[in-house]
């Protein structure tokens, strides 16, 4: 089965990778949906409720600076590193991502590479007029003096650069991702239970305009019957076979 994959990948011209939490739990970052997962030890915060609520604002930072998600300050792993190879080849053009860690970027593929659809954990941003602010910065008003975070610019409401449940999906990732997904001749899904629309739609689209479709994940998903090879395996060894390190 990973002599398929590893023949997949050859034979493609053009590899869109797809990943979700299922290559980042071999870094120890927890999953969402599963029993003992993210979902399962607290409550998500709706968006509505957050820009509503400054009890419920207070709440999202005190979770981001006592590490309560697990989201970020991981290593990447050996799936990581594969994946950014077979990127620096020029093999695959991209990275669709649902996850938010940051460990893409942190195994070495760069910034323009990596399409995030649920956005980053790793800096937060203002809702109003989208400034950049980096955690480390702010993390010492609100641990020290409970400031809760605003724009420095605007002054408006500042949140982790994440897609919270109730927030729009961001037009230009997803964009993005369409236009990837249909120039593909293979399409990678790399630990997703694709359960998750519309970002699950993406590797439905790749086989309809006629690309490959592989499936690598620990568990069988719903789409495995669409795919032309589905591997329930663990991501890193599976990777590392097929794209191994020179």
């Amino acid at each position: 089965m990973i002599d398929r994959l590893a023949r997949l990948i050859d034979d493609a011209r053009r590899v869109v990778i797809f990943t979700g939490a299922g290559i980042s739990t071999e870094s120890g970052i927890p999953d969402f949906r599963s029993p003992g997962g993210v979902w399962s030890k607290m409550k998500p915060i709706m968006f509505q409720d957050f820009v509503a609520s400054e009890e419920r604002r207070r709440e999202a930072w005190t979770r981001v600076f006592n590490g309560t998600a697990g989201w970020t300050g991981r290593a990447p792993n050996a799936g990581h590193e594969a994946v950014a190879r077979l990127v620096a080849s020029g093999k695959a053009s991209s990275i669709i991502t649902q996850n938010v860690d940051n460990l893409h970027q942190d195994s070495g593929v760069a910034d323009a590479r990596i399409i995030e659809l649920h956005g980053n954990a790793s800096y937060a941003t203002c809702l109003t007029c989208a400034e950049r602010h980096e955690l480390h910065h702010l993390k010492p008003a609100f641990v020290e003096r409970g400031e809760i975070p605003v724009c420095r610019t605007c002054g408006g409401l500042v949140k982790t650069a994440t897609i919270s449940f109730g927030q729009p999906m961001p037009h230009e990732p997803m964009a993005r991702a369409q236009d990837e997904t249909l120039a593909c001749d293979l399409f990678l899904v790399l630990g997703s239970s694709l359960v998750v629309f519309p970002a699950a739609d993406f590797p439905l689209l790749a086989r309809r305009n006629g690309a490959a479709l592989a499936i690598v994940n620990r568990e069988p998903t719903e789409m495995d019957r669409y795919a032309d090879l589905a591997l329930h395996d663990e991501i890193g060894p599976v990777m590392s076979a097929v794209a191994p390190a020179v």
